[in-house]
């Protein structure tokens, strides 16, 4: 019996210092800085994101545009615009439209070029896909098949020509989310091509997961499950293992409902996914108002050889840099935006950083090299 504690001890001290040394090591290989902002006085959330032919497009997305919210009597309105920032650009410049507007989809970038799924506007929630290539100043859409259902908050990723949407709500008076997992194999011509409705995950339907994908393998993190209208956040994760199935992985340290969506593969084992809301302040959100004090500010690293997780840093909390500060003296960390991989760095583009809040500020992670 000693000698089984001694080696549990030992053990225990080595997954210690493991965890702390990879947390330093993620957290110290990201440079935080901000590119130029998106050309909107509010911003906006849920936006599409992606890149093609080098450029990074924003497109679409929901604000209130005399900046207010629902409690002072301000209407949400959608957007239709795409937005492109060339490298090495210094300004945004508008490029073209949706064909309508439409937000909080999923958007993935795939073949050169911005997916877009899904979304909602004034008229509901939407079953379109469409293609958008950023060429010569201008941008062309091409159709895509028409998903199975209506869908929005929902969560998505590409994996190599297969795209994957998880869950969601299917209208926007909906008391219940869904489990809807599809695919859509882009490898076939586009004749070919059709949604797949494939089996859903081992546990409670959700929206505005965060998805994510490693070695082949679709993650889904986190979300809120909407039951008869009343949300409920969820810790729980899934993988997804193209031919085998679902398998439940370790639950999350917290909620991180609406974080950017997709988690960053960094490396071959680990997912990072950054800030979210916890729903800590959910349940005085309402009476909080414009004193709400912003969403999680941590950044989670998955590590899949270990099945666990750990806090690996913080979203941008450099004050020399960042003057946009929120009460609790930390940056005013993004929801309800994607994540995007540009030019080898992580793009949060805009988003919500408090309830009905949005910035058009684009913050930018550079991981560096040892």
């Amino acid at each position: 019996m000693k000698n089984w504690l001694i080696k549990l001890l030992i053990l225990t001290m080595h997954i210690s210092l493991t965890d702390k040394g990879l947390a330093q090591e993620l957290n110290s290989n990201l440079k935080w800085d901000q590119l130029p902002s998106i050309p909107d006085a509010v911003g906006y959330a849920g936006s599409f994101a992606g890149v093609s032919n080098g450029t990074l497009l924003v497109a679409g997305g929901a604000n209130f545009p005399d900046g207010g919210a629902p409690w002072t009597g301000s209407v949400k309105k959608w957007h239709n615009q795409i937005f492109a920032l060339e490298s090495q650009a210094t300004e945004w410049k508008v490029v073209g439209k949706l064909p309508v507007p439409l937000g909080y989809g999923v958007s993935v970038t795939w073949g050169n070029a911005l997916l877009c799924f899904g979304g909602s506007n004034e008229s509901g929630h939407h079953a379109d896909a469409f293609i958008l290539r950023y060429k010569n100043g201008e941008v062309i859409t091409e159709t895509l098949p028409t998903m199975p259902g209506t869908i929005a908050n929902t969560c998505g990723v590409v994996i190599g020509d297969i795209v994957y949407i998880a869950g969601g709500t299917k209208a926007p008076d909906s008391k219940e989310s869904t489990n809807i997992f599809w695919s859509l194999d882009l490898s076939q011509k586009a004749a070919d091509r059709k949604w797949a409705v494939l089996p859903t995950w081992p546990g409670a339907s959700r929206m505005l997961s965060v998805a994510g994908a490693l070695n082949g393998e679709f993650y889904l993190f986190s979300g809120a499950s909407l039951k008869d209208g009343k949300r409920e956040y969820l810790k729980d994760a899934y993988k997804y293992i193209p031919g085998k199935g679902w398998k439940r992985i370790a639950d999350l340290p917290n909620p991180v409902v609406a974080a950017p969506s997709t988690a960053y593969a960094m490396g071959k084992n680990h997912l990072l996914i950054f800030g979210g809301d916890d729903g800590k302040l959910a349940p005085i959100a309402a009476d909080l108002k414009e004193k709400h004090g912003g969403f999680s500010t941590d950044i989670l690293a998955y590590d899949r050889i270990s099945d666990r997780w750990m806090v690996s840093g913080r979203i941008f909390t450099d004050k020399k840099v960042n003057s946009e500060l929120n009460p609790n003296g930390s940056v005013w960390a993004p929801v309800t935006t994607p994540l995007v991989v540009w030019n080898g760095s992580i793009i949060l583009p805009g988003g919500e950083v408090r309830p009905a809040t949005r910035t058009s500020r684009v913050l930018q992670a550079t991981p560096l090299d040892n």
